[in-house]
């Protein structure tokens, strides 16, 4: 059971925020596979380095065949001349990789549990901000108990909240129809609205 506060960190009353999604054994291994493709599929693969062929030199041969005395080289874009190709370089490639579906889902519930176990869940039935006001949402935040950082899932659309927290480091606001397994872990607490409860669960469903 997971307690509802308000803004004022006061105890309103207990809600059961993973009722038929509680499991025993989380799996770290699972955890973790899904942490790593998730940075994987944001990793940008932009490292180039020119090959033989794009490298913007003259092709006229650099000096006589024979009678120099030197090793024969027909053109600067040679890789073992200074400044020419790259042999076998970086080229810009795609890190992401699919994982199974029920695969992500099963990590989302443990990832979900293990902030649950650890206390790091807290269930808000609401801000009480009245307006744009970043100092009002720091000190929100400071009442319920954040320290570092946060996780702030909303349901429908909501400006006063989204900019109230953006410029507050540490903090992101994320859809909770939407969420992910290295978001839940990568910050200290998630803060769940008590009238989003529903779809969080419906985030954690299977299919």
């Amino acid at each position: 059971m997971i307690q509802v506060v308000n803004s004022k960190n006061e105890k309103i009353k207990e809600v059961n925020l993973l009722e038929g999604f509680e499991v025993k054994d989380i799996s770290l291994k699972l955890l973790h596979q899904t942490v790593v493709n998730k940075l994987a599929s944001e990793r940008e693969g932009n490292a180039y380095a020119k090959p033989r062929a794009e490298v913007d030199y003259s092709t006229r041969k650099l000096f006589k065949q024979k009678g120099t005395g030197r090793a024969r080289a027909g053109s600067r874009k040679s890789p073992v001349r200074v400044g020419g190709g790259t042999v076998h370089g970086p080229l810009p490639r795609d890190y992401s990789y699919t994982l199974p579906k029920k695969l992500k889902k099963r990590a989302l519930i443990d990832a979900a549990n293990l902030k649950a176990g650890e206390g790091n869940i807290i269930v808000i039935d609401d801000f009480g901000l009245t307006g744009i006001k970043t100092k009002a949402m720091v000190e929100v935040l400071k009442n319920i108990g954040v320290n570092k950082s946060a996780l702030i899932l909303i349901g429908d659309k909501n400006e006063i909240i989204e900019k109230s927290a953006g410029n507050i480091p540490g903090v992101k606001v994320m859809n909770v129809r939407h969420p992910n397994v290295y978001d839940i872990l990568n910050h200290e607490k998630v803060i769940i609205m008590e009238k989003d409860i529903a779809l969080f669960r419906e985030a954690l469903k299977w299919n």
